[in-house]
């Protein structure tokens, strides 16, 4: 069993290695399908994680969330139920064997459904858990990520069968050791959901100025229940999340639209262009002009 485990990484290494044949970040014709390869370990890049599934075929990454350290290697997935503010690096990468990885988005909607039809052996316990996790693969998800890769040779067949093997996809998400959290993201009512329907709120409205007790009231909560499950679920404070948000999109600002740092520091909701810098700082590691110029030339 464990050869045959072994056998599954390797023909997804090669499946990624074949079409990932340098290194980088490869869009592919099933939109929520995206491939990687590193040649060499990383510097950790802060990012926003969002509903989806990443896997290691080759090498090692590791993902932090506020003070938590996820690492996963070939053969493991990690799972988002919600968008997370992370810090996400390559740490096991060679020219020889390089770091080769898959992301797989995924739909809530779709989630939903299947979780409503379906039958488990385990009720779900309502509690509160944190929306990221890594597990090891088992056989049936390999073989359903593999027949996916697979089809992207076969271009015509895609809008007919990628549907099909990504419901698949959830379906074993669901029935394996991912499954909890996927069905507490979609269980009405649930703290879970309602922390989820929040943080697509913020998202949504993340320059604007808002209370505490607001958000807390979106989530038909207490104030101090609402900290208390909002941490639990994204892995730091509202006010630590909204922060992320501001900073990450500010950055991107001044990378894709050439704006100075007052400028995105106004865009995204800071009324202090220096308390803008200091937060920028502790986040990225450099005050924002520095960072910008460092991206560019890395670019």
């Amino acid at each position: 069993m464990l050869i045959e485990a072994k056998q599954n990484v390797h023909e997804l290494a090669s499946l990624v290695g074949n079409i990932a044949q340098t290194d980088g970040d490869y869009c592919t014709p099933i939109s929520a399908l995206m491939l990687y390869r590193r040649s060499s370990a990383s510097a950790p890049m802060p990012c926003i994680y969002g509903l989806g599934l990443g896997l290691a075929v080759q090498g090692g990454k590791r993902v932090t969330l506020g003070n938590e350290v996820f690492d996963y290697e070939a053969g493991q997935s990690l799972i988002t139920t919600v968008d997370l503010p992370v810090v996400s690096y390559v740490t096991r990468a060679s020219s020889i064997e390089p770091y080769l990885g898959v992301r797989l988005e995924l739909d809530v909607r779709i989630i939903a459904q299947l979780a409503a039809e379906m039958e488990f052996a385990v009720p779900l316990q309502i509690s509160t858990t944190r929306a990221m996790s890594v597990v090891t693969m088992d056989d049936g998800l390999k073989d359903a990520l593999a027949r996916l890769i697979r089809l992207l040779s076969e271009p015509q067949l895609i809008p007919l069968l990628a549907p099909l093997i990504q419901q698949e996809i959830a379906v074993r998400l669901l029935l394996g050791e991912h499954g909890s959290n996927l069905r507490r993201l979609v269980a009405v009512g649930s703290p879970s959901q309602q922390i989820a329907k929040v943080i697509t709120w913020l998202k949504q409205h993340y320059t604007e100025d808002m209370p505490m007790d607001d958000l807390a009231a979106k989530a038909h909560m207490s104030p101090s229940t609402f900290r208390q499950h909002f941490r639990a679920v994204a892995g730091m404070s509202p006010l630590q999340y909204l922060k992320n948000l501001r900073l990450q999109d500010a950055r991107q600002l001044m990378l894709n639209e050439n704006l100075d740092a007052g400028n995105a520091a106004v865009r995204v909701g800071y009324e202090s262009a220096s308390q803008f810098s200091r937060e920028y700082s502790r986040l990225f590691g450099e005050p924002p002009n520095r960072d910008i110029k460092r991206m560019r030339e890395l670019a």
